[in-house]
């Protein structure tokens, strides 16, 4: 059985360089105390998962470091699971500005779609 990494790479959740520049004014903008930036997941049904990142000051024993120039990334083991593969990216079209999360949920089969109501995500 392999140990749980304490570290991952690009080669698990690829951050594209407009989400690392914005990840690194975020953190030089951050109080002292904030460890990185954590990204998370929740819900679920119609439209899929909700992945989400916020600011935290501790790292759980669980959770695993993606070191970049000027941010940290921490991404607890279940997050990860829907993470890999996934691409982090900023879009900023005047103002709307936000990060984007491309491919998520496709490392564990998920279509982003719903086969009840025949939606899907762009």
């Amino acid at each position: 059985m392999s140990a749980f990494p304490q570290t991952i790479d690009q080669s698990v959740i690829n951050v594209t360089p407009a989400a690392a520049e914005k990840l690194t004014a975020l953190m030089a903008g951050a109080d002292d105390d904030i460890l990185g930036v954590r990204i998370f997941v929740s819900g679920g049904g119609c439209n899929g998962m909700d992945y989400g990142m916020t600011f935290t000051e501790r790292c759980a024993d669980h959770d695993v470091t993606m070191k970049g120039e000027g941010y940290n990334l921490l991404v607890d083991a279940v997050t990860l699971n829907f993470m890999r593969g996934a691409e982090i990216d900023y879009a900023n079209s005047g103002v709307n500005t936000s990060f984007i999360f491309n491919n998520a949920f496709a490392a564990v089969g998920g279509s982003g779609g719903c086969t009840s109501c025949s939606s899907s995500q762009a």
